[in-house]
Parts: structure tokens; C-alpha cells; sequence
């Protein structure tokens, strides 16, 4: 069909498989026939929310791919505090309609993101200091299940899949649409003050001390990236997002803008919905991506070090290195509350790499793996599952830790055949 070259591709242009066919579903008994058809003919199934997942699990090769992005529907209770979205709804789409009624909840900080992966994974995003992670706001999942059955899932309805379904991937069913929890945010604080890469060792240690000491409203990643006036130099950035009021943003954003000062600070009042595009330049659909996931314990100066000298080897000027905190409201959820096993008080940290031309790929990726290894010591046995290429999935026990057994469990009653396998796999 006319429309298959486009249908097929995802985010990362290095993915580049042709499904045998693709199923466009628009309504929920569309995906049941999908499902049935697959379970009947397909060698491999695969679902498509927004096609962002780095490891390009939304597409197959040969088999049958379950395409959710006609599925836009979103409906905001504003009395209720909730919103309801299908599944091949993006983050600027539910974004633009919450924000409407003066709501939010937290979602990706790249708006071109599909919300169902995302959500399945976790879900970090700029309110988790205060709202905690996705998948902590979210309230119900409908699933169509391997055997074609529509199934609510909530803390009500099926409590066990609603547990995996929040951490576990889309392991258990297709996910049709999804309904959050959301927040009275409208106007927040936020924005970007840089420093230049010499004075990393200050800055690492200031931000370590800022993101232990803030608010819950306060959350401030960090990141190390070429300046794009000045490829060849690093930039040391913290981003920030303040959701609380006015005077408590100012007085509480004051010391990370007086610090250093900064070669640039762009921290400003915005609609929240903005704060999460400004990302997205830096990633571009059908640039080639190869990511690492890994957790830091503590910022060190032996990880500045190595993070620093990995950007001054970095063969494209598109990569970077990301700093997410896990601290405030998502570090006070226990363990086993949800799929999600990651709540030990941390940092997440994205290892990017990034490209355009296809002849530097065998650089690129090998710059990944090695800025890895060299930070390997400095790591936990902890990695963020909505940041792993395909091969990486195979860490089950790093991505759900003491949840792994329970998420076998759950995989057995719903989904006893794997017939949904193709994502990071937790094997009935």
C-alpha cells in the first residue's frame, strides 16, 4: 500500500524491518482481531504506540505489527482530576488537552513520545519529584489480552495484571487506551543554565547537594552535550522544572541560577506543556540511535571524570550523557507497589548516542558500549527499561529486580504462550 513506507518506520532510524502486514486499528475490536490473527498466522507480533522505543520493539520483521497511532482519543474529567487517552496518543497531544482544564500529570520530556510505552515502562518525566513516576498516576489500563479477551485492569479489577502493567512492559496484552491521575499544574518554572565543561567538577558536585536539598517541586536533571554553536566544546547543563508558586520557584531556583554564574540561563515561566519539547531538537525522528541505561548510586568525581573524557572522545556531536534524579515522591514508593522496582534513591543515567550518517555507525555504537564499561564501577545493577536497545533487555533481573518472579507469575496467567514476546521479554 501506498502508505506502508511510512507506517513501518520508527523513531530510530536504525531499526529498518518490514512487517508482513500492518494492522492500522481504530477501534478496540479492531486490536482483537489483530490479536486473533496473529496468534493464528504471525510468527512475531509487535504493537506501535508512537514508535519512539529506542530498541524499535514497535516494529517487526516479517511478522505482524499492531499499529495503535489512529487510536487519538482523550477525554479530560476535570472534577474527577483524570484523564483518559488511547493508546496511540503522544505526550504534546495529552499534554495540549490537560493543560486546557489546568492539569498535568507526569509524562515524557521528548513530546513526540507515545504515552503507552512510556507508561508500561515507568515514566520518568519533569513533575516525578513531586507526582512520582507514570506509572505511580496511573489509575486503570484496558488490555486486550493474548486470547482476545478486553480486560479493565485496575487496583479493583484484575490487581495482579494492573500491578505488572505499571513496570512491565508490554508484556502482558495490548494496551488500548490508559487513565491517569492528574495534578493542578499549569504555569511552572523551568528552563536551562549551562556551564562550560572545565568547570564540571564544580558543577557536579553543587548539583549533587541541589537535588538532595530541593523540594519535592524542584526536579533538575543534569546533562553533558556539544555546545551547538561550538561543536567541538562540552557543555555542562542543568535543566530544571519548578511546580510550585511563584515565590517559592524563585526563592528555591535562586542558587542554581547565581551558581558559577552560568555561561547561559534561559530559566523562565512557561505552560507546562512547553517544558516538555524543549528536548526535542536534540531528537530528531530517523536520526540513528544507540542508548545504554545504567544507575549512579552517588555523583562521584571518578563518574564526572569518566563522563567528561567520554565527551571529549564522542564522535558525533549529536550524543550526550543524561542525569535523572530518583528522588522526592518517586524514592517513597516501596519496592514491590508496583512492577517498577526502581525506587532506591538514585540516579538514572542515559548513555545517547546519536547520529545521521549510517557509514559511522560502528564508531557510534562502540563509543555507547566503551563510556559504559568505563563506568561500569561506578554503577548499581540497576537499568531503566524505556532505555534499552533490544540486546540489553536480556538483564531481566537489572530491569525488575526482586519483582522479576512475580511479573513470571503474572506473564503464566495472561499471556502463557509469550505470544506478545517481541519487547524486553519476561518469559512465562
Amino acid at each position: 500500500d501506498p502508505g506502508y513506507e511510512q507506517a513501518r518506520q520508527v523513531h530510530n532510524g536504525l531499526i529498518d524491518k518490514r512487517p508482513a502486514f500492518i494492522a492500522r486499528c481504530r477501534t478496540v475490536p479492531d486490536i482483537v482481531d489483530a490479536v486473533s490473527i496473529g496468534r493464528e498466522q504471525a510468527t512475531e507480533i509487535s504493537v506501535r504506540g508512537g514508535g519512539h522505543n529506542v530498541a524499535g520493539l514497535g516494529v517487526t520483521d516479517g511478522g505482524l505489527m499492531i499499529d495503535l497511532a489512529p487510536m487519538k482519543g482523550i477525554r479530560i474529567d476535570p472534577a474527577r482530576r483524570t484523564i483518559w487517552a488511547q493508546g496511540g496518543v503522544t505526550w504534546k497531544e495529552l499534554n495540549r488537552a490537560a493543560a486546557g482544564h489546568g492539569l498535568a500529570t507526569t509524562g515524557g520530556v521528548v513530546s513526540s513520545t507515545g504515552i503507552a510505552g512510556l507508561t508500561l515502562g515507568g515514566g520518568e518525566g519533569w513533575l516525578m519529584g513531586k507526582y512520582g513516576l507514570t506509572v505511580d498516576n496511573l489509575l486503570a489500563v484496558e488490555v486486550v489480552t493474548a486470547d482476545g479477551q478486553v480486560i479493565m485492569a485496575s487496583a479493583e479489577h484484575h490487581p495482579d495484571l494492573f500491578w505488572a502493567l505499571r513496570g512491565g512492559g508490554g508484556n502482558f496484552g495490548v494496551a488500548t487506551c490508559f487513565e491517569y491521575r492528574a495534578h493542578p499544574v499549569s504555569t511552572i518554572y523551568g528552563g536551562m543554565v549551562a556551564h562550560p565543561v572545565g568547570r564540571a567538577r564544580e558543577v557536579f558536585g553543587f548539583y549533587g547537594d541541589l537535588t538532595q536539598e530541593a523540594p519535592d517541586e524542584l526536579t533538575v536533571y543534569m546533562s553533558l552535550f556539544a555546545s551547538p554553536d561550538a561543536p567541538d566544546e562540552t557543555m555542562v547543563a542543568m535543566v530544571a522544572c519548578h511546580c510550585g508558586d511563584a515565590a517559592s520557584a524563585e526563592a528555591d531556583l535562586k542558587p542554581l541560577r547565581q551558581f558559577g554564574p552560568p555561561a547561559s540561563d534561559l530559566i523562565q515561566p512557561m505552560p507546562y506543556p512547553v517544558i516538555n519539547t524543549l528536548s526535542d531538537g536534540g531528537y530528531p525522528a530517523g536520526a540513528f540511535n544507540y542508548w545504554k541505561s545504567a544507575f549512579l548510586s552517588d555523583l562521584s568525581d571518578a563518574a564526572m571524570e569518566i563522563m567528561v573524557d567520554a565527551m571529549h572522545r564522542c564522535p558525533s556531536p549529536m550524543s550526550g550523557l543524561g542525569i535523572v534524579p530518583y528522588l522526592g515522591a518517586v524514592a517513597r514508593v516501596e519496592t514491590a507497589a508496583t512492577a517498577f522496582a526502581h525506587r532506591a534513591p538514585g540516579y538514572s543515567l542515559l548513555i545517547a548516542s546519536q547520529w545521521t550518517d549510517q557509514r559511522e555507525t560502528e564508531q557510534n555504537i562502540a563509543w555507547a558500549k566503551q563510556t559504559f564499561e568505563a563506568l561500569r564501577p561506578c554503577m548499581t545493577d540497576r537499568s531503566y527499561v524505556n532505555n534499552l536497545v533490544a540486546e540489553d533487555g536480556r538483564k531481566v533481573h537489572e530491569v525488575w529486580g526482586a519483582n522479576y518472579q512475580r511479573l513470571v507469575t503474572v506473564k503464566r496467567r495472561y499471556d502463557p504462550g509469550n505470544v506478545f514476546r517481541l519487547n524486553h521479554n519476561i518469559e512465562p
